[in-house]
């Protein structure tokens, strides 16, 4: 409790305040769309810390809410025996970007974060739904995984380009959660033991994260709610141009 206290005062009411309204609107938007909660995390939060605390307040709530989102559906099964390929370069590429690159903070850090939102946003607004056959992806799911868990090791985003291969592959929409699920869960995990190796998660920052779940639990409960109620297409493309002027903005400010 002290080191959660001490966390939080180094901060700020300003910026813990940022906290508690990124990890609500990231989790709100999270249960509307079944994804969204570290990208709009690290966005948000990445304007004022460095993206390897940014990355570290995260790591509780994405943890635990894609767990959630993969343990429901019935398919959990199926997945892990088509997706492992994947999911296991997904964390090779994580601890080799980890130990390559890392996430060191300064400009570039920002900038690549920055690039990283623009493009995912760009390709869910103007890309059309590909399709990917069973012989292109047994090397394509690797390559993805590769890429997916370098790109997280540097800015702490794990849509790229996992996110638009598991919408390549024709799932059912129960299945797509499940999968976005399943690919977040293995991607936060990698991770946090990337920062744990480099000396960027300890106490203040695991108390802090634990904090930080209660308005992201708040926030996807409220999005279950709006879903039933509201376009999902409609949110899904507001999400997306409001991610673009996001990444924009870190991109072109670093």
């Amino acid at each position: 409790m002290n080191t959660l206290a001490a966390f939080y005062q180094n901060l700020g009411l300003a910026l813990s305040l940022l906290v508690i309204a990124t990890f609500l609107l990231a989790g709100m938007i999270k249960g509307v769309i079944g994804l969204g909660l570290p990208t709009i995390a690290m966005g948000l939060l990445g304007l004022a810390m460095a993206p390897s605390q940014a990355a570290a307040l995260l790591i509780i709530p994405a943890t635990l809410t894609n767990v959630w989102q993969l343990a429901f559906g019935g398919h959990l099964h199926g997945l892990v025996k088509r997706l492992w390929p994947m999911l296991l370069a997904i964390f090779i590429g994580t601890g080799a970007g980890t130990l390559w690159i890392g996430m060191a903070g300064g400009h570039w850090v920002v900038r690549g974060l920055g690039a990283a939102l623009l493009l995912y946003a760009l390709s869910g607004l103007f890309l059309p739904t590909l399709r990917v056959g069973n012989q292109t992806e047994r090397w394509l799911g690797p390559l993805c995984g590769v890429l997916t868990g370098v790109i997280t090791s540097a800015t702490g985003v794990f849509v790229i380009p996992a996110v638009p291969y598991l919408q390549a592959l024709g799932l059912s929409k129960d299945e797509l959660v499940q999968a976005l699920g399943l690919s977040f869960t293995v991607s936060t995990l990698a991770l946090a033991a990337g920062l744990l190796w480099r000396g960027a998660l300890g106490g203040g920052e695991l108390s802090a994260s634990l904090l930080a779940l209660i308005p992201a639990v708040l926030g996807m409960l409220l999005g279950q709610w709006l879903r039933q109620r509201i376009s999902a297409v409609l949110f899904k493309r507001v999400f997306f141009i409001g991610l673009g002027v996001l990444g924009g903005h870190l991109l072109i400010s670093g």
